[in-house]
């Protein structure tokens, strides 16, 4: 099977090497860049700059992350800078100007960023999460020297978001060279409108270009190629095109015996398409794709493939931890494998447009994403308290503030041309909580009258006509939410019209009242999901379903008996940088699953055990809290505060190392329906998810050291797991992710460091300093330890660990070499590992 998959490899690379690989036109961008970070917040008149004594550096780049955190700084984006940087890069003409075009395409860059070429400008781009790209040809050289390119990115008002931004080219640049007469970046629309068994119709949409001085002939040739690189249809267009033109030719393609993108099985195919004149190839464009189809219904929820399917989904931020928003490919991968593990199948990238590559990798690992635009409409969100403007300052200052009238369809249309290829993104969302930032919005809902009880997941206690007639008495105002949705929800379907537009709404019973809801095709909640039937009654011809989550039992179970609610993303999936206002030394957001240093929570288990459809069961300790009551006579478990139905329950930790006699409550996740917990062989007796409002079983244990064990499952088919009392530690012991690294300079390895005692167990109840030592030529990204209060530097290779451990992050170089890592603290060493990048 290997030696079969490696001749159809390398048949496909035969079958397009004339036509594709010889004549690339994407060139990576990256590498051999010049960075200086500056003073003076003005834009440079003299361009370019001399740059002899800047830094080396590749891209991606994020300056911010560079720095130590400072308790003087903002906790909105993490307690770490913004500033003013400037980056360069020399290069040679890359084309034949007479007949050649180039471009240089810039997936983000955070923010207010403004580009020359030899000292001309190129252009500007405001908003920090959209891509742009420029035409490079009438200002390159021709005399053979070197051409400059400049970029000034001015992060001066640093603390512009809610959450970590990030500073800089934090994301992929590319060089993109074409023929006069070529197909434009992003200039392709692949959808499949008719999907059998036995045929699909690709309908692919391909923009051409003619930039040349005369008018041309030419072939437009489509071939569809499967994962294996096998020829599986084609199509080829005549036409003509008068210089200065552009033309969109249609081409409907039969493909035979389609195989689907699913969740399971994510299928991609690929449509190369090339620009043929006289026979000769001048431009070629490769479109990734997948076979599927999406329906959403109202009275039935969500169909992929035309099966029901419940969205197991997670929000996320676009950090990545210790890289900060400059994220290798390779720890995206890691963390979204562990998501999947713990049964998540979608995304909701909260709350901005994200990278390329991540967009890449939920197609290839068959994840769905609902694709977020705008955190803020026309009026900004306090950046420090995430909901109204309390108070205006210049470093809070931000997008909505300055451009978002000027620049949001030209950055929403960016985005969306680039990602609606994507068979992963299902939905668009246009916006995120927008309700706060509207003036007397609000107290349409009627949950802010004197002697409401709170509008936090409460049911209206006016009706829905009367909050209509709140809302048309409202004082005249500069700007009216809904108007502006409708643009933005215009504009979406202008784009693209296969998926259905969201938004997720904060105060859904005042949007449904103004209108704002009605302008979206499927009405998100931000939780309130005691609203979903008095929704359903007086407005029951829209479609409702849940887009952000805090992570109970009741929320899960709303899906499960309504068939209308088919979708949760828990806030959050993974623990993010910011929104940690007045919280030092906490540098960010607690979430469910994963921590900063992607190690998995006790909330992985938690919610494997609904999202998964196998056996599962897991343990988790801490001593009682006044939260919760023991009942003398039974000796269970009584929760007295609804704070302890949520899955993202931050007390329980996997140790079993406490004083002799303290009462510890233990926690079992299970999806079987009865449980036993044994210590040291002993039964403490079973517990049952009937009488578990949460679906977590519970003792009150007094401790003694030894073994917990936690048993279920049928005869012959039980599951348990186990906790063990550990003594002091004796060593460190390091693991790695990854032996072999491709030498490209962006392969990434984890070494994990973990503490353990004389029989192996991982010792969590004891800290060190630790120090990693790295010889062999690869890149230190930095370290982590996973705490949300740890505020360390991250680009270094000494760290304290959290819980026994450690990450040391790596990467290759584009060079061979043998790599030996091992970790040493003052009473303990570990053993070596080796890394081999090739």
């Amino acid at each position: 099977m290997k030696l079969k998959k490696t001749i159809l490899k390398l048949l496909f690379v035969l079958v397009l090497g004339s036509s594709v690989f010889a004549q690339e036109r994407v060139h990576d961008f990256n590498f051999d860049w010049k960075f200086k970070l500056v003073e003076d917040t003005t834009i440079p008149t003299q361009i370019p700059l001399e740059d002899s004594k800047w830094r080396d550096i590749r891209l991606p780049h994020d300056w911010s992350v560079e720095h130590s955190f400072r308790d003087d700084l903002e906790g909105c984006t993490g307690y770490l800078p913004g500033g003013v940087g400037v980056y360069q890069k020399h290069f040679k003409t890359p084309i034949n100007i007479a007949n050649e075009k180039a471009y240089v395409l810039f997936d983000g860059v955070y923010c207010n960023a403004t580009f020359w070429l030899n000292g001309k400008k190129l252009g500007e781009n405001p908003y920090g999460y959209s891509p742009a790209y420029f035409d490079l040809t009438n200002k390159l050289k021709a005399d053979g020297s070197d051409n400059i390119l400049t970029v000034h990115v001015d992060h001066s008002r640093y603390a512009d978001g809610r959450w970590y931004t990030g500073s800089g080219i934090y994301r992929n640049v590319q060089l993109i060279t074409t023929n006069k007469l070529h197909i434009p970046i992003w200039g392709t629309y692949v959808t499949t409108p008719e999907i059998s068994e036995e045929n699909a119709i690709v309908k692919l949409e391909t923009k051409v270009k003619n930039d040349s001085k005369k008018r041309s002939k030419f072939t437009l040739a489509t071939e569809i190629y499967d994962a294996n690189g096998i020829l599986v249809a084609s199509s080829k267009s005549e036409s003509k095109l008068s210089s200065s033109k552009e033309i969109a030719i249609v081409q409907n393609i039969n493909v035979e015996n389609p195989k689907l993108w699913d969740l399971d099985s994510p299928n991609m195919y690929k449509a190369v398409t090339k620009v043929i004149v006289a026979g000769k190839t001048v431009d070629n464009y490769t479109t990734p794709f997948g076979f599927r189809t999406i329906k959403h219904i109202k009275n039935d929820g969500f169909f992929l493939n035309g099966k029901s399917t419940f969205v197991k989904g997670v929000c996320i931020h676009h950090d990545g931890g210790l890289v900060g928003a400059a994220v290798p490919k390779g720890v995206w991968k890691r963390r979204l494998q562990a998501l999947k593990d713990a049964g998540v199948n979608a995304i909701r990238t909260s709350h901005n447009p994200f990278s390329q590559e991540f967009y890449d990798l939920c197609d290839e690992m068959g994840l769905l994403v609902q694709a977020e635009i705008f955190d803020e409409f026309d009026n900004p969100k306090d950046k420090r308290w995430n909901m109204q403007e309390r108070k205006q300052d210049d470093i809070t200052d931000g997008y909505t503030t300055m451009h978002f009238q000027k620049w949001a369809k030209s950055d929403l249309t960016r985005s969306m041309l680039r990602d609606r290829n994507h068979p992963s993104i299902f939905e668009w969302s246009i916006g995120n909580e927008i309700e706060w930032t509207y003036e007397h919005y609000r107290h349409v809902s009627g949950l802010w009258d004197p002697g409401a009880k709170g509008y936090w997941n409460r049911l209206p206690n006016i009706s829905a006509k009367e909050m209509q007639e709140r809302y048309k008495n409202l004082p005249d105002r500069k700007y009216k939410l809904t108007e502006t949705a409708q643009k933005l929800a215009n504009w979406t379907r202008e784009i693209d019209n296969t998926r259905p537009v969201t938004a997720n709404l904060i105060i859904p019973v005042a949007s449904l009242a103004s209108g704002y809801a009605q302008t979206l095709d499927i009405v998100g909640f931000s939780y309130q999901i005691k609203q979903y039937d008095w929704s359903k009654k007086n407005y029951p011809n829209l479609h409702f379903t849940g887009n952000e989550n805090a992570g109970t039992w009741e929320e899960w179970n709303s899906i499960i008996e309504d068939p209308m609610i088919y979708s949760m993303y828990m806030w959050t999936g993974i623990d993010y940088l910011g929104e940690a206002n007045n919280k030092w030394p906490q540098k960010g957001w607690d979430g469910d699953i994963l921590d900063f240093a992607g190690f998995k929570k006790v909330g992985w288990d938690h919610f494997k055990t609904i999202w998964v459809n196998k056996p599962h069961i897991s343990l988790g300790t801490y001593p009682v809290k006044d939260s919760l009551m023991v009942d003398p006579l039974s000796g269970k478990v009584k929760i007295t505060s609804p704070k302890f139905l949520k899955w993202n329950n931050q007390r329980a930790q996997k140790i079993w190392n406490y004083k002799k006699g303290q009462t510890i409550i233990v926690e079992v996740p299970s999806n079987l329906p009865k449980a036993e917990l044994l210590l040291n062989g002993k039964s403490l007796g079973w517990r049952t998810l009937s009488g578990s409002p949460d679906r977590i079983l519970r003792w009150a244990v007094p401790y003694e050291p030894g073994i917990l064990t936690a048993r279920a499952g049928f005869d012959g088919q039980e599951v348990e797991v186990e906790l063990k009392t550990t003594t002091q530690p004796v060593k460190i012991e390091l693991t790695v992710d990854k032996s072999e690294l491709d030498a490209d300079g962006y392969d990434v390895a984890h070494i994990i460091a973990q503490l353990v005692d004389k029989d192996g167990n991982h010792v969590k109840t004891t800290e060190v300093n630790l120090t990693f030592e790295v010889d062999g030529d690869i890149k230190v990204l930095g370290v982590d330890n996973g705490s949300n209060t740890s505020i360390q530097d991250y680009q270094t290779n000494t760290l304290k660990t959290s819980k026994g451990r450690a990450l040391l992050l790596v990467q290759s170089f584009k060079k061979s070499s043998l790599v030996k890592i091992k970790a040493s603290s003052t009473e303990f060493n570990s053993n070596t590992i080796q890394i081999q990048t090739k």
